[in-house]
């Protein structure tokens, strides 16, 4: 793994993100859909485009409640094929751009510009160039940040949104920091906020001179400190190269109508077809599997168990899902369930897995493999589950760790 040294040589750590990732590929694509309200998914809005966003509409949002926002809003359905590709051709720019880059999202990364001085200019024209090479040669809108630290420069490109480029020079880090909302702040959600606002406390620099003392006292030893840190913009953590997801994943959403046990179980089976799939394109296997729920009233629970060993076998991370399906099946019921998502963590790489005695072949591994190549030469839809014929939920990757 290769880190970057550069974070206590000035602004020189760049925060890049597409704007409105799914919408704009679906715009870049149709030029009819240019300059309107895009909706990307009908259910539940997987992404909007920031004509919709200037209307009420945000991901996540129900899609019944987006259309009456937004009721001109263009709705169309996620072509994941043509995200991924977005995102590797946007990846190419970052790596042609820099060999410190540090995948954080598909659409989003830190990249370590301060060595490139003598020969590629300053960090603020390294920034300028990459953000008119992925237009010239990816087609997207992207926005940069660019300061010390990577907390800042996330910062920075959130406050440049959309199409911009923001620098934020070591001498004005403060400056800049202390009148934001502690909402900028990594790790303050709608629970956190009340809790400081409840205090008095609603911007970065309120944050910044109460004291870590209090701010663990009011949050918790682990929160106030982190909290503390960031409002001083003290973040040394370097661009990581080579860093491995330590997770798969991959979720589905069903919308706001009623489902039963038998439905979501098939959807769930799918994913796992989904996620166990990558696992072993990859060469990972994993110990952990967990499953993720949204409400209709948009609250979250998670539920996950750990295996004894490490696998990428479908069967096998199937019925460990299952079971956690069934324990938290009267809570499905009572809340009414919009989304669900699964995913395998503790991965290790295959070739590291620790194997079990006896060393049985005849356990689905073949069937596995089978399944695979035949979804490889002929596409990812030519096998699928007959309980998932004719199904509409909204199937989506789910962001890495």
């Amino acid at each position: 793994m290769f880190v970057s040294v550069a974070t206590a040589r000035g602004a020189s750590i760049l925060h890049a993100d597409l704007d409105a990732f799914f919408a704009s590929v679906e715009q870049r694509d149709d030029p009819g859909l240019r300059g309107r309200p895009v909706i990307v998914g009908g259910g539940v809005v997987l992404a909007a485009s920031y004509e919709a966003k200037a209307r009420g509409v945000r991901t996540a949002m129900a899609g019944s409640a987006a259309r009456r926002a937004c009721p001109e809003a263009i709705v169309v359905p996620p072509r994941f094929e043509a995200y991924t590709q977005a995102s590797r051709d946007v990846f190419t720019v970052f790596h042609d751009t820099t060999p410190l880059v540090e995948g954080i999202s598909i659409d989003e990364a830190f990249l370590d510009v301060g060595g490139l001085r003598r020969v590629s200019g300053s960090p603020p024209e390294i920034a300028a160039r990459l953000r008119r090479a992925v237009q010239e040669r990816v087609g997207l809108a992207i926005t940069v940040g660019v300061a010390r630290t990577k907390f800042l420069a996330k910062v920075a490109s959130g406050v440049a949104k959309p199409d911009g480029l923001l620098v934020v020079p070591p001498d004005g880090e403060l400056e800049f920091l202390h009148p934001l909302a502690v909402q900028r702040l990594w790790g303050v959600g709608a629970v956190t906020t009340a809790r400081l606002h409840g205090c008095g406390l609603r911007t970065v620099g309120d944050v910044a001179a109460v004291g870590e003392a209090a701010l663990v006292a009011l949050l918790s030893p682990g929160s106030g400190r982190h909290l503390h840190a960031l409002a001083h913009n003290h973040d040394p953590r370097p661009v990581q190269v080579g860093r491995r997801r330590r997770s798969m994943g991959a979720q589905c959403a069903l919308g706001r109508r009623r489902t039963d046990l038998a439905e979501i179980e098939a959807t769930l089976a799918g994913l796992v077809d989904r996620v166990t799939r990558r696992m072993r394109t990859a060469e990972r296997a994993g110990r952990t599997v967990t499953l993720r729920f949204r409400f209709a009233d948009y609250t979250r629970a998670t539920r996950s168990h750990t295996l004894d060993r490490a696998t990428d076998h479908t069967d096998t991370v199937l019925g460990a899902a299952r079971r956690l399906l069934v324990e938290a099946g009267p809570m499905i019921l009572d809340r009414g369930l919009t989304l669900i998502g699964v995913s395998v963590g503790n991965l290790d790489s295959d070739g590291e897995t620790q194997l079990a005695l006896p060393f049985d072949q005849a356990d689905g591994t073949a069937l596995d493999t089978a399944m695979d190549v035949v979804r490889k030469r002929f596409g990812g839809a030519s096998l699928t589950r007959a309980a998932l014929v004719g199904r509409a939920a909204v199937e989506m990757p789910l962001l890495p760790d």
